[in-house]
């Protein structure tokens, strides 16, 4: 019994688990810019880099504010198909909001409706308890 006492007790600084050194990781990066001059780099990738612009399918694609925009092709621009979506979702957003409103007078409607009829059956059974008294 004092064996497994011994054995189930945790050392405090005894026994510490010490793993290897893991080696140095080779770099990420397979780019050589980073290794070029200030003036290289400029003649490489111009003074202004401007916001990165790609060409698929026959469409330009431009990314501005972190989203990418279409600048050719289409019925629509790229930046009334965006404006669209927000107007749609700002719709949404009203629509939701109106229906929460009819919900709420909805709810409004039938309370003010059950106190009516409360109302009436009370004054109902007042009318009826007074005809028996005369």
């Amino acid at each position: 019994m004092e064996d497994l006492k011994r054995s189930l007790r945790m050392p405090l600084f005894g026994n510490t688990f010490s793993p290897k050194k893991t080696p140095p990781r080779k770099s990420a990066s397979l780019s050589s810019l980073h290794t070029l001059d200030r003036s290289t780099r400029e003649v490489e990738l111009g003074l202004e880099y401007g916001p990165p612009v790609m060409n698929i399918g026959g469409q330009s694609w431009k990314f501005e504010e972190g989203q990418w925009i279409t600048e050719s092709g289409g019925n629509a621009s790229g930046r009334e198909l965006q404006r669209l979506k927000k107007r749609n979702v700002q719709l949404e957003e009203e629509n939701n909001l109106l229906k929460l409103k009819i919900e709420i007078l909805l709810d409004m409607l039938t309370e003010t409706t059950v106190e009516y009829h409360l109302k009436e059956k009370e004054v109902e059974d007042v009318k009826t308890q007074h005809r028996r008294k005369k």
